[in-house]
């Protein structure tokens, strides 16, 4: 398998299989939704190859006691928090974390909408298709906040649309009434960041002036 330069070509060869996926639509609009940070460069290029309108699609994930990294959870803009049932009973996490994280990374959440789109509204979806686009898919767990949120607003279609991930994740995100495209599917993932040459960390400056570019 053969891996991206950076998340700008990885959204270019994705725009391709998103495009051979959707066939004839012309006239269907299409709205682009980067997950953020890195998943909005890889929109960016969607949004320009497809002549649509780029907009973030905002979550954030809900750690887990003591590893900050594994995800129990997460909550996107406007829904309901996705919770990995369990998981949090595997873990015997008590109400109380839950209850503290998740009105934690809903005040960040906040901020970042304010943050990216400059005090504005989020692009109406209703009606279109809905693209919704990260950098990767390791667990999943928040894309499927996002694609529940996103699937709130109504849209005709629900696409989510990643450079790389894990099949089992892929499968799961499926069942959140999302079509899946996604050119690399790997078993033995790894770490996201090793299917790109040039990984770095995204900045919330990039984040804005992919947004204002697109």
């Amino acid at each position: 398998m053969k891996r991206y330069r950076d998340r700008t070509e990885a959204g270019e060869r994705l725009a391709v299989e998103l495009q051979r996926h959707l066939g004839d639509t012309e006239g269907d609009p299409v709205v682009v939704l980067g997950v953020p940070r890195g998943g909005v460069i890889v929109a960016a290029a969607v949004a320009a190859a497809m002549g649509a309108p780029l907009d973030v699609a905002l979550a954030r994930k809900l750690p887990a006691p003591g590893n900050p990294e594994l995800a129990i959870g997460a909550i996107g803009e406007g829904g309901d928090p996705w919770l990995n049932r369990r998981l949090i009973a595997q873990m015997r996490v008590s109400p109380e974390w839950i209850a503290t994280t998740i009105e934690r990374e809903t005040g960040e959440l906040q901020r970042r909408a304010r943050r990216y789109r400059s005090g504005g509204d989020r692009i109406d979806v209703a009606g279109s298709t809905a693209v919704v686009v990260d950098d990767g898919v390791a667990t999943g767990a928040t894309l499927a906040a996002v694609l529940d949120t996103v699937n709130d607003q109504q849209p005709q279609r629900l696409i989510c649309a990643v450079p790389v991930g894990h099949p089992d994740s892929l499968r799961m995100l499926a069942g959140h009434g999302a079509e899946v495209v996604c050119p690399l599917r790997p078993w033995s993932l790894g770490a996201v960041g090793w299917w790109y040459h040039q990984f770095e960390q995204t900045s919330d400056d990039e984040v804005v002036a992919a947004l204002q570019a697109g």
